[in-house]
């Protein structure tokens, strides 16, 4: 075995060593593409505790784990040879240009700049879980951005205490796992860095196809962690799933972040209202943008 080769094989006994004791050990272990490790065979019903598990060796292995699927992609299989990565060069670059982006002058939902006539107002104030809040703004003048009337009625719901639970429990399932997409296939994917930042190099999601959109989500995964410990567990191209170790408090908190999240999850089916009540009650977040 070459110096080279025998360098490869210790990366990947050291992982295997690392596994022994966890949910990871006796998985299959090996090389996937641009300098990643992936683990196969992950059970799809317990892939947060794997994940976890594989979170928890970070410090140890120093690569960052994230679930992937080989249900939409071919490519995603482990080969006896490992492919190459970016350069340290290239990958500071890719991080510094992320740290100075501004990612929510691009992330913006759709409906920012849309105005509420009279004739519109039931539509947002009903939201999409059956919970019609027409009658707590009858004076809000008309037309207005639909941001304005939705922070109306998410701080007069605020003050309904009756109200407020009646949403939350139509809504609360969205900040947990249960709501998460789970595939019929589970790879972990072992990403060569354990930065944030420079994670995303490796993540596959539709809202960031150009490498200037992934230094901007890089940035967002930054920002995300900072303040909401929010750990990114899972890409399913069109899918983010998030576990969340710091929840907003409701008022403005929870607002802010759930126009970030409305922003790069312009697929999730809920007003920016409902995903403000919804975020102080859970741990898990879920990103869906797709074509």
């Amino acid at each position: 075995m070459t110096g080279k080769a025998a360098d490869v094989r210790a990366d990947l006994n050291q992982i295997e060593a690392a596994f022994l004791g966890t949910p990871l050990a006796g998985l299959p272990v090996g090389h996937g593409p641009s300098g990643t490790i992936l683990v196969a065979d992950v059970d799809p019903d317990r892939l947060h505790e794997v994940w976890q598990a594989a979170e928890a060796l970070v410090p140890v292995i120093g690569r960052r784990p994230v679930m992937v699927t080989d249900d939409f992609d071919d490519a995603l299989t482990i080969r006896s040879e490992p492919e190459q990565g970016p350069s340290e060069s290239e990958l500071r670059a890719f991080v510094e240009a992320a740290a100075s982006s501004e990612p929510w002058l691009t992330y913006r939902h759709y409906s920012e700049d849309q105005h509420v006539d009279k004739d519109e107002i039931g539509f947002y104030a009903r939201g999409t879980t059956g919970v019609d809040l027409t009658d707590l703004v009858p004076d809000v003048v008309l037309p207005t951005p639909v941001s304005v009337l939705e922070r109306a009625l998410y701080d007069r719901l605020l003050a309904d205490a009756d109200l407020h639970a009646q949403v939350l429990g139509n809504v609360r399932l969205v900040t947990q796992t249960d709501y998460w997409f789970t595939p019929d296939s589970v790879l972990l994917m072992l990403l060569p860095t354990s930065d944030v930042h420079g994670s995303a190099y490796w993540v596959d999601f539709y809202g960031a196809l150009t490498e200037e959109d992934q230094q901007q989500l890089a940035e967002v995964l930054a920002q995300w962690r900072h303040r909401w410990d929010a750990r990114l567990v899972a890409s399913w191209g069109t899918m983010l799933q998030f576990q969340v170790g710091r929840r907003p408090t409701p008022g403005d908190e929870a607002w802010a972040a759930a126009g970030q999240l409305k922003a790069l999850a312009p697929n999730l089916e809920l007003s920016r209202w409902e995903v403000a009540v919804a975020l102080p009650a859970g741990d898990a977040w879920f990103v869906h943008n797709r074509p």
